[in-house]
């Protein structure tokens, strides 16, 4: 996904038009699912047990700072691929993506319903003051494109690993062939649109520019295109460190539910197959329900089901997903400290990154 953040002028001014409007529409969305979320979690946990998924907590214990510091790499493998899509003359301090990417997580896991979309663009506008906005954001376009790659790569073995190996029921087994056949079109897709450069966002500011849009904004999106497409050009050396980091991102993140199961599983042990098909099912959870603030109850839902097919009982899947969701409490809370200590306010960010998503939707909309 291409995103667009706009300059400090243009956020303040969209800030007063389309950002209230567009919160007043999505709040009582974001509230309704996050209540929906929160019940459903209560139901799973509830269903599972509280004394037998305290037991599996219990288990952890110290283990947790295991979690933490797996979930560690993670950020920083990412934070290293955001780095080196930046192109030069410019440069992207590790620290400075490392900071930029925990407080926009931190933004997508507090704020219901409209943050998958304001978590990204976050990113750079929170460290425009040591990277050029334009160069910021297109470079973690770039960078979300090859995670989405790694993505599509690492859910659908996953899926072909579950139907290969274990006996599962219909719907589920109708479940995972929709699944390959979504990822096999957006692969298709996405390749289609990089071979052929389409040029969405210029175009759509080139229509709207006849319309009274400022021309500034048909530039502004065709430097970001630029930046995009060339990259793949002046930087094929680039792809595979970028690739592998992103694979690291994906096993750091099979390690830490096999440790999580080592620990809160003590009848089934863990193998690295049924960690890495449970890592697969948390990215599918993850991009289906990322409207939903830290997955409530869907990842508890989707989890528990799955990791009775894989052998485990349902309060172990219920139970790993507690634990991945402390995790992400962990992670946000550092985020929000580190928002704090630049005195930034969690309300500022997000209507700044409102308003130029609003002004993105516009020049996005349609193709040239």
């Amino acid at each position: 996904m291409l995103y667009f953040v706009s300059s400090p002028q243009f956020s303040s001014q969209m800030s007063q038009t389309k950002a209230p409007e567009s919160r007043k529409r999505l709040t009582p969305l974001g509230i309704i699912f996050a209540l929906l979320g929160l019940a459903l979690f209560a139901y799973f946990v509830k269903r599972a047990g509280i004394g037998q998924i305290g037991d599996g907590i219990r288990r952890l214990g110290a283990g947790f700072l295991i979690i933490l510091a797996v979930s560690a790499v993670r950020q920083i493998v990412r934070s290293c691929a955001w780095s080196l899509c930046v192109e030069d003359p410019y440069r992207l301090k590790f620290w400075d993506a490392f900071r930029a990417r925990v407080m926009g997580d931190a933004i997508g896991n507090v704020l219901p319903f409209a943050s998958f979309v304001i978590s990204e663009p976050a990113k750079p506008a929170l460290i425009r003051d040591r990277l050029p906005l334009m160069v910021g954001l297109s470079a973690i376009a770039i960078e979300n494109i090859f995670y989405s790659l790694s993505v599509a790569v690492s859910i659908s073995c996953g899926m072909i690993a579950l139907l290969l190996n274990f006996s599962l029921p219909h719907g589920m087994r109708i479940g995972s062939f929709i699944v390959l056949a979504v990822i096999l079109i957006v692969i298709a897709a996405g390749t289609f649109l990089i071979r052929k450069q389409v040029r969405f966002i210029s175009g759509t500011a080139g229509f709207l520019h006849r319309r009274g849009v400022n021309d500034k904004w048909v530039e502004k999106g065709r430097t970001m295109e630029d930046r995009i497409y060339g990259f793949y050009r002046r930087h094929q050396a680039r792809f595979v460190p970028i690739l592998l980091l992103e694979a690291c991102f994906h096993l750091a993140g099979v390690l830490e539910i096999y440790v999580t199961l080592s620990f809160i599983s003590p009848d089934q042990s863990p193998t690295f197959l049924t960690a890495f098909i449970l890592e697969s099912v948390n990215r599918v959870i993850t991009m289906a329900f990322k409207f939903i603030p830290l997955r409530m109850g869907v990842d508890e839902a989707g989890t528990g089901k799955v990791s009775r097919v894989l052998l485990f009982t349902e309060v172990t899947g219920v139970t790993l997903a507690i634990v991945r969701k402390a995790r992400d409490v962990f992670w946000s809370a550092v985020g929000m400290g580190l928002l704090l200590h630049r005195g930034l306010s969690l309300r500022a960010v997000a209507r700044d990154a409102e308003a130029a998503l609003a002004e993105h939707a516009r020049i996005s909309a349609l193709p040239e």
